[in-house]
């Protein structure tokens, strides 16, 4: 008769294949789930004990005694170094902070704090532009994955915003996330057993929204999709028509579900329009729709419900967490040119033509309205560049039978956001012009003349400010409408800038492309970007750019702001950063949008601190006052009696009442759903914690000079803290893993902490290097058995006089493991969580010292050596001392224990959700490492 299986507590030390292993909770009868005790996670096993019947109990060795190395401080300091920052599976109050690599600010910990009261997580971030709204939904996920509350994620966002999500997932967070697109798609599918979703084989997925909306497509996701979604740009999925009302019905099928987590993100929530806010809110939960229309009265209770679920903050709230210089200082600056000579006559030429097609289109004629825009956009191409003007006149207008190509040309001239045209954020070619018009002849000669000369008065506007900005050490990107103005531009500055490395990136490239591009100017120290607006959505410039300049004037307020919003935000070193606004001096049009839409926008996000768009339904506004401008030249005077003439006409005034408007319903939006934020002293505390696990930049630092050091690389230092290493000194063993991670350079300057320095690579506790060296001299030392030539073998044990102590106490390095059970509508789950602790005994002290105080007795610098023969006798001692010492750990881990308990009620469920929770102490005690610290006046002879 066979023997039953021995069942393992989660927690328990085994031996088997020749090493020890921790029972993870997911082991079940004879299959346990096994990690190196001395390993990483990456070396996580399952074995059947009726197949290895050789799985015996093991102890964890003590350091003391028993052939352990003897070590001294500076082995002390980095063996806790080590521990510290292999760990990963952190005891609280958030257990994922040791998987993420970037340092969240306390305010960003109010999203994640808000949705762990919560049961499902249904959560609106609306933060503004570049406070890190993605930052604060992947701490939800990865902290949610953590607790093992989830398993699955998808992030559903629109397609050009695929790959930017995808790089955050894996990089920062490292969730091997996979990109799933029209052209992605097939290639995941591919081998899979019938009847398996790549979403099931894929457990961490970044989905276009216009890839999975289709019917066919929606309701084979909605099948498949993860227990945990998040929607970027989720003010796109409102109820609407064509792209949105898909998105709409997709979102609303998920959100169907009420066991599914979901967090919307978008920074545009409302911006005035409470219907489309409302539905937004009603699919977090149909009880919201109430709101809509409702008296305020009834809706208070509703109100309050939605300050559990709604958080959006402006930059100028961020000042009450003291983080304003987490932001830089945005200097913005108006720049005129003026178009001269044969320049000059070629805009008066296009304005005439305008003109007289202006006078020409009756109201209500489709292809009147057609020719109207197409004159428009020529204008746009004319006072963009030459080259622009000429690729426009040499493509034919869209016919006026086609209404999608018609739509398309109305997107293209008023700069409409992907939300409203269902694609990208722009359509950066040139739109056609040409409609056969004779007189158009005549325009294209001159714009291929002046494309080939090189004394284009805006160019040289333009050389000038650059070198300025150049001078004074900013890295520019320059930001044009249209590709062939980008190229244009870009030719012509390589010309001046001949030491600064210039690139161009424009929508011919695709996104991954567009990503490399940028991320290989960083090489560089002198720089200058030329883009298009295909830059101005999805991809973070702060790292390498510090300065916009507006090259072509964008006929929509939003576009500006993103513009200048990819480098101030979140993650800018600079603590200023410029924007400037190029404006033609003799162009009325441009002189218009300015006056009546730029500058009025501009000054009501001054006002209210979040932009407001102008609600001008298919842009009749616009189309209104472009058309009085140019009938305004009719009656002569320039620029300025234009302008003056322009604000006391009918279009004028209703662009006025439009914008007064606008702001009104903005304010009462903004003021009617106020919310109850949580406090910076409600989340200091836990902001606090969670430094613990994540280590400063001060620690990274000590620890990186000592490892690479002690493995033979020396780091070489600068002035602002970057460490120069070289990689190919390190030993073989480690350079192979490091390979495996990526790093496969022979030389990386890095700077720990968030922020580059100098180009040189940021670093915390979970980049691969870290990981990798930490990981690496934990193991060697555990493993290793006596006295080892190995440099990666460091000391378990040792004796030193101090001045830190009074009187002789042993400090004790502790690995402390915790199983923390959660039950919940009557499933039990299990996790194991980790921490390490410095526990000092001093002697005829009954309670031990731990945390800052232990941590301030390994760092205090020893005050010499002891001879051999003293220090035998107290490790003798010492030894002689491991049944006491181990009570006293026991009793540590008991009260760490309830401490993490306590925590984790206090964090998870302030709001009541339900469940019950324990935590149980693992013991014995792993001690990583004991040392005696002696007094300097009982330091023996």
């Amino acid at each position: 008769m066979t023997a039953p299986a021995r069942q393992y507590v989660p927690g328990t030390l085994v031996r088997a294949r020749g090493r020890e292993w921790v029972v993870l909770p997911d082991s079940a009868g004879p299959l346990l789930r096994l990690r190196p005790l001395s390993g990483s996670e990456d070396d996580t096993t399952t074995i059947h004990t009726g197949l290895e019947p050789d799985v015996t109990d093991a102890a964890f060795p003590w350091p003391a005694g028993g052939g352990s190395r003897e070590g001294n401080h500076t082995e002390a300091l980095l063996l806790h170094d080590a521990l510290r920052l292999s760990l990963r599976r952190g005891a609280g109050p958030f257990r994922s902070f040791g998987q993420v690599d970037v340092t969240p600010r306390p305010y960003q910990l109010v999203p994640l704090m808000m949705a762990l009261r919560q049961e499902p997580v249904r959560l609106l971030i609306a933060d503004d532009v570049g406070l890190g709204k993605t930052i604060e939904a992947l701490l939800i996920a990865r902290e949610l994955y953590d607790r093992g509350e989830i398993g699955r994620l998808a992030v559903l966002c629109p397609p050009h915003l695929v790959e930017q999500w995808v790089v955050e997932m894996r990089t920062r967070f490292h969730l091997p996330a996979e990109a799933v697109t029209a052209g992605s798609a097939g290639r995941l599918e591919r081998g899979l057993p019938q009847g398996t979703s790549l979403f099931e084989a894929h457990p961490f997925t970044v989905v276009s929204l216009d890839y999975i909306k289709s019917d066919r497509r929606r309701d084979e996701f909605a099948r498949s999709c993860p227990g945990a979604i998040i929607v970027d740009e989720a003010h796109t999925c409102t109820t609407g028509t064509g792209t949105r009302h898909q998105r709409y019905l997709l979102l609303k099928t998920l959100l169907d579900d009420p066991r599914r987590h979901a967090v919307l993100c978008t920074a545009t929530p409302h911006s005035g329009d409470e219907t489309a806010f409302v539905r937004l809110l009603a699919l977090l939960h149909p009880d919201f729709a109430a709101l809509e229309g409702a008296d305020p009265a009834l809706a208070d209770a509703t109100r309050d419900r939605l300050a559990h679920h709604l958080v959006q903050r402006r930059r100028l709230d961020i000042r009450e967490w003291h983080d304003e210089t987490l932001f830089p200082k945005r200097e913005t600056m108006d720049l005129t040119y003026r178009l001269t000579g044969a320049w000059e006559k070629f805009l008066e030429a296009v304005l005439s033509y305008c003109e007289g097609v202006t006078e020409g289109a009756g109201e209500g004629a489709r292809e009147r309205r057609l020719a109207f825009w197409g004159t428009l956009a020529l204008l746009r191409c004319v006072t963009s560049s030459p080259a622009a003007a000429a690729r426009a006149l040499r493509t034919r207008l869209a016919r006026p039978e086609d209404p999608e190509a018609v739509d398309r040309l109305a997107a293209q001239v008023f700069d409409l956001d992907a939300e409203e045209t269902g694609g990208e954020a722009t359509d950066d070619l040139e739109p056609g012009a040409d409609s056969g018009d004779p007189e158009l002849r005549a325009l294209l000669e001159q714009a291929v003349t002046l494309a080939g000369d090189g004394n284009d008065p805006k160019l040289a506007t333009l050389s000038r400010h650059l070198e300025q900005l150049l001078e004074e050490g900013f890295s520019p990107i320059v930001f044009c409408h249209y590709i062939a103005t980008a190229h244009h531009v870009a030719e012509r500055l390589r010309t001046r800038f001949r030491d600064v490395q210039i690139a161009v990136v424009t929508g011919e490239l695709p996104p991954e492309a567009r990503r490399e591009a940028v991320d290989a100017m960083g090489e560089h120290e002198r720089r200058l970007l030329v883009a298009t607006d295909c830059l101005s959505e999805g991809v973070n410039l702060q790292e390498h750019f510090d300065a916009v300049v507006h090259y072509d004037l964008s006929w929509n307020p939003t576009r500006h702001e993103q513009r200048e919003g990819r480098v101030d935000r979140f993650g800018q070193t600079r603590p200023v950063v410029r924007a400037t606004l190029m404006i033609g001096e003799n162009n009325p049009v441009d002189g218009a949008v300015l006056d009546v839409i730029l500058r009025k926008a501009r000054k009501i996000a001054e006002r209210l601190g979040v932009a407001v768009p102008l609600p001008d339904d298919e842009n009749r506004l616009t189309e209104a006052l472009l058309k009085a401008v140019l009938l305004r030249r009719r009656s002569g005077g320039g620029r300025d009696q234009i302008l003056l003439d322009l604000f006391e006409t009918p279009a004028a005034h209703a662009v006025d009442a439009a914008w007064k408007d606008a702001e009104e319903r903005a304010r009462k939006a903004v003021t009617r759903f106020a919310q109850r934020r949580l406090k910076p002293d409600e989340v200091d505390p836990e902001f606090d914690r969670a430094q613990q696990a994540l280590g400063d930049p001060a620690e990274l630092a000590r620890f990186l000079r000592r490892a690479c050091t002690r493995l033979g690389s020396e780091p070489a230092e600068s002035a602002r803290g970057i460490l120069t290493i070289e990689l190919g000194e390190l030993p073989p063993a480690i350079r192979e893993r490091l390979d495996a991670q990526g790093l496969d350079a022979q030389k990386i300057r890095v700077v720990p902490g968030d922020r580059a320095i100098d180009h040189a690579t940021p670093v915390r506790r979970s980049h691969p290097l870290v990981m990798t060296l930490a990981e690496a001299l934990l193991e060697r030392t555990l493993d290793a058995d006596g006295v080892h030539s190995d440099p990666a073998v460091l000391g378990r044990t040792g004796v030193w006089p101090t001045a830190a102590v009074t009187r002789r106490t042993v400090l004790l390095l502790a690995r402390l493991r915790h199983e923390l059970t959660t039950v919940r509508e009557g499933v039990s789950t299990v996790a194991m969580v980790e921490e390490a602790l410095p526990v000092a005994v001093v002697a005829g002290e009954e309670i031990p010292l731990t945390d800052a105080e232990a941590s301030a007795l390994l760092l205090a610098e020893p005050a010499g050596t002891l001879a051999a023969n003293p220090r035998a006798g107290q490790l003798d001692w010492l030894t002689g001392q491991r049944e006491d010492l181990a009570g006293v750990l026991a009793r540590v881990a008991r009260a760490r224990a309830e401490t993490l308990l306590a925590d984790h009620r206090r964090v998870r469920d302030a709001s009541g959700a339900r469940g019950k929770y324990s935590v149980r102490a693992v013991e014995p005690v792993d001690v990583i490492g004991a040392w005696v610290l002696l007094p300097i006046p009982e330091v023996p002879a």
